[in-house]
């Protein structure tokens, strides 16, 4: 009996003291605007921008800054948006007219995933992963609008957080890519 209550002592101390992996953003995986995926993991030893996007929004000509950082830092920056109609009807309905909208008066050559939902019943799980500490360790976020943006380390972890009003070339941004 006495050896049964040390091996299941043991067994506690062990399993307890095991390290449970945190969730990264370098978990997920997301349906690219072409239809094919997007494996975050690929991006490991990168910082990443995600945005909630829309194309007709006052804020869409954040797209403009948002090309020119990504040129700017490519090196060590990924943007990724997420184009989402959540808010006013503001996104076109099929990827392809967002795809071609981008690039005509943008130029934007940075990752866009298909439409998805970032508030909500359909909230796709990188968002509810970034909203979320209990999910992601580090803050609670509500995405109020448009353009809201998240910093990601290069391990994949959330850094910051950012409303529709903080421009991609904020000071508040650049922070994170000038260390």
């Amino acid at each position: 009996m006495r050896y049964l209550i040390s091996a299941v002592l043991m067994l506690m101390v062990f399993t307890s003291a095991t390290p449970v992996k945190q969730k990264t953003v370098h978990d997920f995986k997301i349906k690219s605007i072409d239809g094919k995926t997007i494996n975050l993991a690929k991006f490991k030893g990168k910082k990443l921008l995600i945005v909630n996007t829309a194309s007709k929004c006052g804020y869409t000509p954040q797209y403009k800054a948002l090309e020119q950082l990504q040129q700017k830092y490519k090196d060590k920056l990924v943007i990724i948006g997420f184009p989402s109609d959540n808010f006013g009807g503001q996104e076109f309905q099929l990827n392809s007219e967002i795809k071609d909208f981008c690039q005509k008066n943008y130029g934007v050559t940075f990752p866009l995933t298909t439409r998805v939902d970032v508030k909500g019943d359909n909230t796709t799980p990188i968002f509810k992963y970034l909203c979320s500490k209990a999910e992601n360790g580090v803050l609670d976020a509500k995405i109020s609008w448009n353009f809201n943006k998240f910093m990601i380390d290069e391990n994949g972890k959330v850094l910051a957080y950012f409303d529709s009003k903080t421009t991609p070339d904020s000071p508040a941004i650049l922070e994170y890519l000038n260390k």
